[in-house]
């Protein structure tokens, strides 16, 4: 969507074995001179059919009793080593899957599958994020009545993936005190749309300059209603209270 988020023009390419599925963003310009010109941007009607796939992902989730959460962050914020911690804890008492989204290798669901939790890769090519059909793809692999939670881990990107419902039950933002305490206004569409903070990395915070009331006070400026987790995937810190938060909204959406 070069419009939106400055996705190649070029087809998506979806992993789903032998079945793989392509697409093209279609763009409409008006002739006219490159003074007189102007080009009518296709993004309320791209938005508006992923937003119509998002609701059919929604009923069909719903239906199956399935919490769904969509992870993102920035590349590096340990979105993916906070998912293995995750999954590895909450085995058996919570059954759960990953759909993984990146651009290119399948380093991550290597990752995610030696949790032994069932896994989809998506590679989007020249793609920075996930869209409501490329999910509905992946998880059609899924026995979603056999599962609690389901996690898509986006692309690692702060702008593209704001912009796009998967039909999600809630956007989990990662954020880690290596990136800085400005990145709620930097990238305000993304912390407003998302219903939690994750903020990662708190181990390092002895040996960084990272001014967390700052940063929980910024991300409430735009997001009043956030709920922030502080959090390293590394030593287990706060992690218990981000699985207590997971328990309760699994079990208030059975």
């Amino acid at each position: 969507m070069c419009t939106t988020c400055g996705c190649s023009p070029e087809e998506h390419h979806h992993d789903h074995g032998d079945d793989h599925h392509h697409h093209n963003h279609e763009h409409d310009h008006v002739a006219g001179g490159a003074a007189g010109g102007r080009k009518i941007s296709v993004e309320t009607d791209i938005l508006a059919r992923n937003n119509r796939l998002a609701v059919g992902n929604r009923a069909m989730f719903a239906a199956s009793k399935v919490f769904v959460l969509n992870l993102v962050s920035s590349p590096g914020s340990g979105k993916t080593t906070i998912l293995e911690k995750t999954l590895r804890d909450l085995a058996g008492t919570t059954r759960s899957a990953v759909v993984e989204g990146d651009q290119q290798t399948d380093n991550d669901a290597v990752r995610i599958a030696a949790t032994g939790v069932p896994v989809k890769q998506i590679n989007t090519g020249a793609a920075c994020h996930l869209d409501a059909h490329m999910v509905s793809h992946a998880v059609a692999e899924f026995d979603l009545d056999n599962l609690d939670l389901l996690f898509i881990e986006n692309v690692g990107n702060l702008v593209c993936p704001s912009s796009f419902d998967l039909g999600e039950n809630h956007k989990v933002v990662v954020l880690s005190v290596t990136e800085g305490e400005d990145k709620p206004l930097k990238y305000p569409q993304m912390f407003h749309a998302a219903d939690v903070m994750l903020l990662n990395k708190t181990d390092l915070l002895p040996h960084l300059d990272f001014d967390v009331a700052k940063c929980r006070e910024l991300a409430r400026r735009v997001n009043p209603g956030i709920v922030i987790f502080e959090v390293s995937a590394r030593t287990g810190e706060g992690m218990d209270d981000w699985y207590g938060w997971l328990g309760e909204r699994i079990r208030s959406n059975c």
